[in-house]
Formats: C-alpha cells, structure tokens, sequence
C-alpha cells in the first residue's frame, strides 16, 4: 500500500490542491472564481496559473476529480517528472492561449488540463508506437472518449474554449517533448 502511496502521490497532491482550494472557495461563496483566466487583461494573466485549481461549484470539482485521477495515473506511468513537466506545460500553454483567444468571462476549473491529459496520452502513443503506450491510449479513450463532446460550445457557461486549448496544449507539449523510439538521448 505504501508503494501505491508513493507512485500515485503527484496527482494525489495534485487533487488535494484542488479540494483545498475548492473548500476555501466554498467558503468564501465562490468569490475565488475573480482569480481565474480573464481573457485580455492584467488581471487574468494570474488566472493562467491559478484557473486549473479554481472551480464554479462543488459539482465542478467533482466531476473533474474522477478524470484527472484516472487519466492522471496514467500519465503517471511515465514517471513523476513527465507528470509534473507536462501539467506545467499544459496549465500555462493552454492558459496563455485562453488568455489571447477565448471569450470575456471568466475561465475556471480543471477540464483543460483534463482534456491536455487526454491529448497528452493519445499523441505519446502515436510519437512511441509501443505496446504500452498503445493501451494507456486505448484506455483512454474508450474511458474517456466522450469527452471530445466537450469541443462543441454547447452551453455558454462552459468554457469549451479551456477544452479546446487544454487539448491543443497536451498534444503540441506531447509532441515537442516526447522522443520517438529510435532516436537516442544525449
């Protein structure tokens, strides 16, 4: 138990971070959501950092727990290091573009880094081409496919701007930083 501990402790404090958060927000009456991404200005550059661990409701944060979890642990089995570089770059390159692109309202929530997992394992197994990498990605979207949904801007208060970038970012940081089999490391 202990070793599952230790292996699953990035996105365990990952979560945690988010549910100290979301109790502090709940709290305060949700007045933390001021702190998210604000499309264009000063003030919503310090959302970009910050947006992933703030949510709108309870029900928000839950329902990204559940996913962030799963497709987070598998993220995991490239080690804590990939886990943690990748989130970084998926929360700041998605953020940056919903901070340029997106609509004047606020942005919140942890769904893009959601979707920038999701995008992040389905491009690992298209750059590596190994056996598993193929079943991280097969789970993935036989867990999660559905999700893709989440690109159609269906409801105004959903940022399926955040999902869209989130995705974007996944695969590009994926691509960019991920070495195909046959080429060495220096």
């Amino acid at each position: 138990m202990k070793y599952l501990g230790k292996k699953f402790k990035p996105v365990l404090i990952l979560l945690a971070l988010i549910w100290v958060v979301e109790i502090v927000n709940i709290l305060t009456g949700h007045s933390l959501s001021n702190w998210g991404i604000l499309p264009r200005t000063m003030s919503g550059l310090m959302g970009i950092p910050l947006s992933p661990f703030i949510h709108g409701s309870l029900w928000h944060a839950i329902s990204n727990t559940v996913p962030l979890l799963v497709l987070g642990s598998l993220l995991l089995t490239s080690g804590h290091k990939r886990f943690w570089m990748t989130t970084i770059g998926i929360v700041l390159f998605s953020g940056l573009l919903v901070w340029l692109f997106a609509r004047g309202s606020y942005h919140i929530g942890a769904s893009g880094l959601v979707f920038g997992y999701f995008g992040a394992l389905i491009t690992r197994a298209v750059i590596m081409r190994s056996f598993p990498s193929m079943i991280i990605a097969l789970v993935t979207v036989l867990l999660y496919g559905g999700i893709l949904w989440g690109l159609i801007p269906l409801r105004s208060y959903v940022s399926f701007e955040g999902h869209f970038f989130g995705l974007l970012a996944g695969i590009i940081y994926t691509w960019m930083t991920t070495r195909k089999p046959f080429e060495k490391s220096n």
